[in-house]
């Protein structure tokens, strides 16, 4: 089972590359949706601090639309907002068919549009504070690839180092 994690328009490099370690340390394909707030360059990679950026081989893309016509043969799309109704933990990750974790850019999130054709597919963190209204990028990114993980576990062996 496949895993791809989608950022829509990172605007920092950092939480990106701590994007890109995370989803080469789950096992998950990286996808970047253009516009990006950064260079991908070989300068810029080596700044973050991304001397293993080779190995995770994101997939660019040019725009949502490019993107989108390709979504439905990656699997089932879950998008992360901190307007969202339902939990992450509320959501059946861990099974078939393959899962598409979809994040937004750090300011803005996911565009309204998005909200408005896949709302029913929209999941939250689980936040118990009422003083944060959202997770860093990167952070929410492990914690949604991990929880794929721990469901595919409960499932049946998952391939790897513990």
């Amino acid at each position: 089972m496949a895993t791809h994690v989608v950022l829509v328009h990172p605007e920092i490099h950092w939480n990106t590359g701590n994007a890109g370690r995370t989803c080469l340390a789950a096992g998950a394909l990286l996808h970047l949706i253009q516009p990006l707030g950064f260079s991908l360059d070989e300068r810029q990679v080596r700044r973050a601090g991304l001397d293993y950026w080779e190995h995770v081989d994101p997939r660019v893309w040019p725009n949502w639309d490019a993107f989108e016509t390709e979504l439905p043969t990656l699997g089932n799309p879950y998008f992360f907002s901190a307007k969202a109704k339902r939990l992450l933990w509320d959501v059946p990750l861990g099974g078939p068919p393959d899962v598409v974790l979809i994040f937004g850019g750090e300011t803005d999130g996911l565009p309204p549009e998005l909200h408005e054709r896949y709302g029913d597919r929209f999941v939250g963190m689980p936040m118990l504070s009422p003083r944060v209204r959202s997770l860093n990028l990167s952070t929410a990114v492990a914690i949604a690839l991990y929880e794929v993980t721990r469901q595919r576990r409960a499932n049946g062996p998952v391939p790897g180092r513990v």
